[in-house]
Order: C-alpha cells, then structure tokens, then sequence
C-alpha cells in the first residue's frame, strides 16, 4: 500500500461471545499441540459443538496419541482461526486455549462424524477431539471508524 493510501486502522478486542461467534463462521484453523517438547501446529477443519471446538483425526495422529480420554484432565492445546484479507489487512484472528479430549463414548463420536466431515480425503479419519475452551481471545483489525464487529470493507 502507498504512503498517500495510507488507512488509520484500529486493533479492537473482542469479547467471548463474539469471538466464538466468528470462530463459528468459518470451518478451517490450525491445532497448536506439543509433540516431543515442541510446539506443533496442523490445520484442521473444526465445528463448534455446545461452545466446544471439535475435530476429527485418524488414529495414528501425533494429536489423538496426545489428546486424553474425557474422563481425565486432558492435555492442553490452542486454537487458531482467522479471516483476514490479504490485501487490506481487515479481518479478525481468534485464538481457543483448553484442555482436548479424546471422544470416546460411541453415540458421541457418531453424532461427531455425522455433524463433520474431514477436510482432506486421507486415512480413516475415525477419531475426535474436543476442545473446552479455558481461554477465548479474539481481535477484530479494521479501519478507524468502522462499527465494531464488521470490517470497514464489508
């Protein structure tokens, strides 16, 4: 962008609500998990389910070995999705920090593979994790002036 296009743009917070509200909009995010003591971030494909993020994996995941069965404490993870325009910078980024949860009960895990449908055709992919968010943060970057929530471009 040149000097004389040059936008007074604003970072607002967003609040839980809303924040999950866009988490909601959108269907693809990045998993930030620790395999071998390092951060590991895969994208995924996600639905919101009573408040929880929820994905599907196969079984040899480096996630599903990781993730714990819902009746334990669980092992901690983030979320990340986004939608912001590669041009503009506009948009917002919404990052889930929680606990995931192996599902293991069946009629759960059924309901799960009926409600989502894995992004990528690989490995069965027979598994689920769900994530109970601890910590929901949420931004929103667009222009000075724009109503909160919407981008200035939308």
């Amino acid at each position: 962008m040149a000097a004389s296009e040059m936008r007074a743009l604003q970072r607002i917070d967003l609040d839980h609500a809303e924040a999950l509200r866009l988490l909601g909009s959108v269907s693809l995010g990045r998993i930030v998990f620790t395999r071998q003591a390092l951060p590991t971030v895969r994208p995924v494909n996600h639905v919101l389910d009573n408040g929880d993020v929820v994905i599907r994996t196969h079984e040899g995941a480096a996630l599903t070995s990781h993730a714990q069965p819902a009746d334990s404490t669980g092992v901690v993870v983030a979320y990340e999705a986004d939608a912001i325009d590669p041009d503009t910078h506009l948009g917002w980024s919404v990052v889930v920090t929680g606990y995931a949860h192996l599902v293991t009960e069946p009629l759960e895990l059924e309901r799960i593979r009926r409600l989502l449908l894995p992004w990528v055709p690989m490995e069965p992919m027979d598994q689920a994790v769900r994530i109970r968010p601890e910590l929901v943060t949420g931004v929103l970057l667009t222009e000075t002036g724009a109503r909160r929530g919407q981008p200035a471009d939308s």
